[in-house]
C-alpha cells in the first residue's frame, strides 16, 4: 500500500489508459495544489507508465465487458474496501462502472466528497437492444448512487446533463460543466509549411487522445507517402465511432475524386461491447481503401502530416481527437451532435454532417479536397478556436475551481 500523509484523493476509472491519455494533468495539477493522489484503475499496459512518472498507482479488479452479476458485486466491494482502509477525502469517478460502483461503494464508506465524470454517455445511452436493457438495470442504481450531500457531477456538455437531470438521476444544481480535458496547445501545433505545401513531420511523443490507444502497432510513418492530401481519423475501432462511414465516405471518394489518401489511427478495445470483430478489420484491411495505423504514440507528429480531420462518431463528450486536431491548426468534419459542434463551428473552421450518413460526409470531405485556400482559413480558425477556448490550462482551472467549491482544496 502507498504510504501517504494526509487522506488522499483518488481518482477512479474503469481502464489504466484513460488515465495515461487523459488525466494525469488533472492530477499533477491537483499534486501542485499540496493534494496527495492515489490513481486506481485495473492493471494493464499503462500502469508501469504511470508509475515511472511518478504518479501512485493502485489496482482495482475489474472486468470492463462484464455484465455477470457476481463479478461487478466483487469489483464494487473492492472498491468500499480500498475506501474504508484509505479514508479519502474524496474519490473522483471517470466512465460508467466507476461512476456507479464507486459511488455505491463510497456512499457505503461514507466518504465525504464525491464527484462523478460523465465524458459522454457512451454505450449505456446508445441505440442497441442490449443498451436500452441495460439501461433499464442500470438507471434506477444510479438514481440512488449518484444523489445525496457530498455528491457532485460534471458533464462536458450540457446536452448530457440534461438526459441524466430529466430522468431524476442527478439534481441540476449539483452539478457542473466543464467542456472536455483540454489541450497542450504547446504539444499539438500547426506545422510549418513544407515546400510541397504539405506538414512538416515532427518528432515522436507520448500518445494522446483516441489514436493513443491500444497495444503497440507500428508506430513508424508509413511508407510511400503521396502529394495527395491526407485524410485522418483516430478512435478506438468501435461501430459508434462511424468507422464503418468513414471507410464508405473513403471508397465513395475513391471512385469519383479527387485523390486522397485515407488513414486512421487506433486498436480495437475489446473491453468494449461495441468492438469492432477482428474479422471485420480484417475485411476492410485487406480492401485497401482505408490504411489502418494501430496504434500511434506520436499524435502530434501524426497530425502534422495530415490535411483534414474526420470523426463521424454517433455519441460524444467533447472528442479530445478534435480539439488535439483544432489545436494542430486542421480543418474538422465530425458528425452533428453536441459533442463535436462544441468544437466545430460549420463553415467557419470544418463542417458538421448527419451522423451515420456516409454520403453527406464524403460529400463534405471532397469540397475540402477540392479546394486549399478553405482547408488553409478553416484551420487557422480552428487553431484560434481551441487557443480562445480549449486550452488544457483554461480546463484544469475550471477542475481547480470545482475542487475548491467542495471544499477539497
Amino acid at each position: 500500500m502507498v504510504t501517504i500523509s494526509s487522506p488522499p484523493v483518488l481518482l477512479v476509472a474503469n481502464w489504466d489508459w484513460v488515465l495515461y491519455n487523459f488525466r494525469l494533468p488533472l492530477a499533477q495539477a491537483l499534486e501542485e495544489s499540496g493534494l496527495d493522489v492515489l490513481l486506481v484503475c485495473p492493471p494493464g499496459d499503462y500502469t508501469e507508465r504511470i508509475q515511472e512518472m511518478g504518479f501512485h498507482w493502485l489496482p482495482w479488479g475489474l472486468e470492463r465487458r462484464s455484465t455477470r452479476p457476481w463479478r461487478e458485486v466483487a469489483s464494487t466491494v473492492a472498491l468500499y474496501r480500498l475506501y474504508r482502509e484509505l479514508h479519502p477525502a474524496a474519490v473522483h469517478h471517470f466512465t460508467i462502472k466507476p461512476v456507479l460502483y464507486g459511488s455505491l461503494a463510497a456512499r457505503l464508506a461514507r466518504v465525504p466528497v464525491v464527484i462523478n465524470n460523465f465524458t459522454g454517455l457512451g454505450y449505456l445511452f446508445g441505440e442497441s437492444t442490449q443498451a436500452a436493457w441495460l439501461r433499464k438495470l442500470v438507471l434506477p442504481l444510479l438514481r440512488w448512487a449518484l444523489g445525496g450531500d457530498g455528491y457532485h457531477t460534471a458533464f462536458q456538455t450540457r446536452g448530457d446533463r440534461s438526459v441524466l437531470a430529466d430522468l431524476n438521476i442527478v439534481p441540476e444544481e449539483e452539478t457542473t460543466i466543464i467542456p472536455g480535458t483540454g489541450v497542450d496547445l504547446s504539444r499539438f501545433s500547426p506545422s510549418s509549411p513544407s515546400p510541397s505545401g504539405r506538414g512538416a513531420r515532427g518528432e515522436g511523443d507520448r500518445g494522446e487522445g483516441a489514436g493513443g490507444a491500444g497495444r503497440g502497432a507500428d508506430e513508424s510513418a508509413s511508407e510511400g507517402q503521396s502529394e495527395s492530401p491526407t485524410i485522418l481519423m483516430a478512435s478506438r475501432l468501435l461501430w459508434d465511432k462511424g468507422i464503418a462511414e468513414f471507410v464508405e465516405a473513403a471508397r465513395i471518394i475513391r471512385k469519383s475524386g479527387p485523390e486522397a489518401r485515407f488513414l486512421l489511427a487506433g486498436d480495437p478495445d475489446p473491453g468494449n461491447l461495441a468492438c469492432i470483430p477482428d474479422e471485420k478489420l480484417a475485411e476492410w484491411q485487406a480492401e485497401g481503401t482505408v490504411e489502418f495505423l494501430g496504434h500511434r504514440a506520436d499524435m502530434p507528429a501524426l497530425l502534422r502530416q495530415a490535411d483534414i480531420a474526420v470523426l463521424p462518431s454517433y455519441h460524444e463528450g467533447v472528442p479530445l481527437f478534435l480539439l488535439e486536431a483544432a489545436a494542430s491548426g486542421l480543418p474538422l468534419v465530425g458528425t452533428d451532435i453536441e459533442g463535436c459542434r462544441i468544437v466545430i463551428q460549420n463553415g467557419e473552421n470544418g463542417f458538421l454532417v448527419p451522423k451515420k450518413d456516409a454520403g453527406t460526409l464524403a460529400a463534405a470531405l471532397q469540397k475540402l479536397l477540392a479546394e486549399p485556400d478553405l482547408r488553409r482559413h478553416m484551420g487557422q480558425e480552428s487553431r484560434r478556436i481551441a487557443s480562445a477556448h480549449f486550452s488544457q490550462g483554461a480546463i484544469l482551472e475550471q477542475y481547480l475551481a470545482l475542487y475548491q467549491n467542495l471544499g477539497i482544496l
